[in-house]
């Protein structure tokens, strides 16, 4: 098949952006690997930069099949972009339709949708000024976070805050340097998961992720932040620790149960398609609470840098080049192509 591979590539920095501006793109070795990987099964990789000729080059180009990892450029709905050029090309293409990406980049949106369907979540108050009234009903400690965001962008370790006047200026620092509104919700201080998915009608749970806190330094919030992700859970940070994130989670089989039950149901409440990563968190009560649906999941290649999606799907036997055959068969089957290269 002609292959169109759609991403955006981590460039340098501009410096008057914030640091992690660029967090959700993809460095040139995840690209390069999931090229290598489409053109292990045979296929011919066009490589298209999701930028403002994206649309030209996917019209010119008229793949069989588009794998996209592109998270967009600017806006609040910029992980639609690729599926939504897409849809007018008349191109199938791998992971989530543009209505799902769209949601679950919306951290309060896919919130009200999981409570619509009764799938525990945390409480949470929007805040698009720092001056708005609060809602007394919400309990602190909380945790606040930019609204349209992934990769744990904005998430530091300051973001945990533990009074209205805390939440009012980590507020008004979000809403200043990421130019949108800023969501805030209870904190909850049980045992952090992170869950992978793939495929559809009946996807398959791959075996669970557990995010440890408790080797981190003294006055390391117990959360994953940028902090904790990016350095604490990176050998080259020369803070990296060992074992911060285990799979598969050792827990008992009662609870397993319960969060491959509550992550089915928002995959399927939330329209995910082929793959997807749901983050989540137990209350007081033992409850899994979902607190992010990340339906453009990373798929960092590296083991030592515990991507999530490939370290479950690693625990479950899988090759890189698996991972990434895998996911393009979803979305071929999906679509309905017929693609004799795959039988």
């Amino acid at each position: 098949m002609k292959v169109a591979f759609t991403y955006n590539q981590k460039e340098e920095a501009d410096s008057e952006e914030p640091p992690d501006e660029q967090a959700e793109f993809d460095s040139p070795e995840t690209i390069s690997a999931i090229r290598n990987a489409l053109e292990s099964f045979g296929h011919e990789v066009v490589m298209i930069e999701a930028d403002q000729n994206a649309f030209s080059r996917l019209r010119e180009s008229k793949p069989d099949m588009v794998f996209n990892i592109a998270e967009g450029l600017k806006g609040e709905c910029r992980e639609s972009q690729i599926p939504i050029f897409c849809e007018m090309l008349g191109l199938p293409y791998t992971g989530s339709g543009p209505l799902a990406l769209a949601i679950t980049l919306d951290k309060a949106r896919t919130k009200e949708i999981l409570s619509c369907y009764g799938i525990p979540t945390p409480k949470f108050q929007v805040f698009r000024k720092s001056n708005e009234s609060f809602n007394h009903g919400l309990v602190f400690p909380m945790i606040v976070k930019p609204l349209c965001e992934g990769s744990s962008k904005g998430i530091t370790n300051d973001c945990l805050v533990r009074n209205e006047e805390g939440l009012r200026k980590k507020v008004d620092d979000l809403i200043k340097t990421y130019k949108q509104p800023v969501i805030a919700e209870v904190f909850l201080d049980g045992r952090e998961f992170t869950v992978s998915l793939i495929g559809n009608g009946n996807p398959e749970i791959l075996p669970i992720v557990e995010v440890c806190f408790d080797q981190l330094p003294e006055g390391v919030n117990r959360f994953d932040s940028y902090d904790a992700k990016w350095i604490y859970d990176n050998p080259e940070s020369g803070k990296h620790i060992e074992n911060m994130v285990k799979c598969p989670a050792e827990i008992p089989k009662e609870l397993k149960n319960q969060i491959k039950r509550v992550c089915l149901e928002a995959y399927k409440a939330l329209g995910c398609r082929d793959f997807c990563r749901i983050d989540l968190r137990l209350d007081s009560k033992g409850v899994p609470n979902i607190l992010e649906v990340n339906a453009l999941a990373g798929l960092i290649p590296d083991p030592k840098e515990n991507s999530r999606f490939p370290k479950a799907a690693y625990t479950a036997g899988m090759t890189y080049n698996q991972i990434i055959g895998r996911i393009l068969e979803e979305g071929i089957k999906r679509s309905g192509i017929e693609n004799e290269k795959n039988q």
